[in-house]
């Protein structure tokens, strides 16, 4: 793909000659940034709908627009904060005698960003923010899932940015294939574990450095003490907005054994009391496309196949095999085995397979046994067994009684561990990631290296030097 090298090449060009890139430029660029998803709210919301087969505007309102927003906001509220160079300490005698020591936050470069299809807006406009806020030049390559999407970027990114700042790449897999070759300063991949491989060994030939947001499967664990009512409305909020196709969706729940049922009741009242419809109900979201939809159905039927019970909460008792509707209502899988494919992959989808434990050991044996999630929740009054889940068990992030708002808070990073991926943005940690942190000393005026006893021939002061040091 050449054109994809020339604007690279571009890019670096421009950036190299803008050296250093002041406070006013990111904020233009920011400010810049902010105007293109605001100018053109509606008509994202009109992509993204015709992307999916449905969605709401108002549901696109909150997770795309608002949420691409917030974090351009917020790096143009703390950037002189996050921009301060970071004095260091000095050891002994060196700080006595006058040397300094101190970090500078350099941009990279250009940086790439692959932007999935779940939340096209706000999962390129997020990382951005921080690429823009670091001082660097961005090439952002859109899903083939979202081409209604991807096209309206591509048609306005030129009013706001040259092409030399900002441009955006579209097309399918051998697009995406060459563009995580290319030799970017920094890389950014939101998407699935296996496609996460892959783009890890594109960068390596350049020894680009990555960050990669994956997913995998988000355990709820629902303590003994949890309040049942409340936390299956959450849990359940949190399964079906954009029918369950979020990163970070509760995957599965861990219940105990004695309140299983109550759980199931609890989350069938919840999803009929938001969705007391689902066919023509303007709030719920589609399923993106004809071999999602397929995939789900092939999982749902392996499940039963191997003896799960399958509740469908189905209020109006809608029939969905002949709708001509990607919508599909929330199954509950219960009984779910290590066999069924529900418990191997991430399911992102609205199917929620329950599983009872014996203990709180138990369930966190159960997470344990599996890849490190990109978020863990819990919900739980008892402060001893919360924080054995915390200190027993590992994953990107985690939100307490409730699911996913941890990615939602700006001032936190937001990454996972292992196969939920690796390096973190958001706030100051994507302000760092996407800067290189240069290390800067000042020598005093003394000769150091004389009162050191480095320079040779070696004597006494040498000699005092090495007992200092081996003490």
């Amino acid at each position: 793909m050449p054109h994809m090298h020339t604007i690279l090449t571009a890019q670096r060009d421009a950036f190299m000659a803008d050296l250093p890139v002041t406070r006013a430029v990111r904020l233009d660029r920011l400010k810049r940034a902010a105007a293109m998803v605001k100018d053109n709210a509606t008509r994202f919301c009109d992509a993204v709908s015709e992307d999916f087969g449905h969605r709401s505007r108002e549901q696109t309102m909150m997770t795309d627009i608002g949420a691409s927003l917030a974090p351009i906001a917020h790096a143009a509220k703390h950037l002189d904060r996050w921009m301060q160079r970071d004095r260091r300490p000095v050891q002994f005698p060196l700080g006595l005698l006058g040397a300094k020591a101190w970090v500078e936050y350099q941009p990279k470069g250009v940086v790439g960003i692959i932007a999935p299809w779940n939340f096209p807006v706000n999962l390129l406009m997020a990382p951005l923010a921080g690429v823009l806020a670091a001082g660097n030049r961005a090439m952002a390559k859109t899903s083939e899932y979202t081409p209604a999407t991807a096209a309206l970027f591509e048609e306005i990114v030129g009013r706001y940015f040259a092409p030399e700042e900002v441009a955006i790449v579209t097309g399918g897999p051998d697009v995406g294939k060459a563009f995580a070759a290319l030799p970017f300063d920094h890389l950014i991949f939101t998407g699935a574990t296996a496609i996460g491989r892959h783009i890890l060994h594109a960068a390596a030939d350049n020894l680009t450095p990555v960050t990669l947001e994956l997913g995998g499967k988000s355990p709820v664990i629902l303590g003994a003490s949890a309040d049942i009512a409340r936390a299956t409305e959450r849990v359940t909020l949190g399964k079906m907005m954009n029918a369950g196709q979020i990163c970070l969706a509760p995957d599965y729940m861990l219940v105990p054994a004695a309140d299983e049922a109550k759980v199931v009741d609890g989350i069938k009242a919840a999803a009929s009391a938001m969705y007391p419809t689902l066919l023509a109900n303007a709030d719920y979201t589609s399923v993106v496309n004809d071999r999602h939809h397929q995939r789900l159905t092939d999982w749902i039927a392996d499940a039963r196949a191997k003896g799960a019970t399958v509740e469908v909460v189905n209020p109006a008792n809608e029939d969905f095999g002949s709708a001509n509707s990607r919508k599909m209502p929330l199954h509950i899988v219960r009984d779910a085995t290590d066999d069924m494919i529900v418990m191997q992959e991430e399911i992102f989808g609205p199917v929620l397979p329950i599983r009872r434990y014996d203990g709180i050991d138990d369930a966190i044996a159960q997470v344990n046994r599996r890849d490190r999630p990109l978020g863990l929740y819990y919900f739980g009054t008892d402060e001893g067994e919360r924080r054995r889940v915390l200190d027993r068990t590992i994953s990107g992030g985690v939100t307490l009684d409730d699911v996913i708002f941890h990615i939602s808070m700006e001032d936190l990073p937001f990454g996972g561990s292992g196969p939920s991926g690796m390096g973190a943005y958001h706030g100051i940690e994507g302000f760092r990631t996407f800067s290189h942190a240069r290390a800067v000393f000042k020598q005093s005026k003394l000769d150091i290296a004389k009162l050191a006893g480095l320079k040779p021939p070696y004597g006494a002061a040498a000699a005092k030097t090495i007992a200092r040091m081996m003490r």
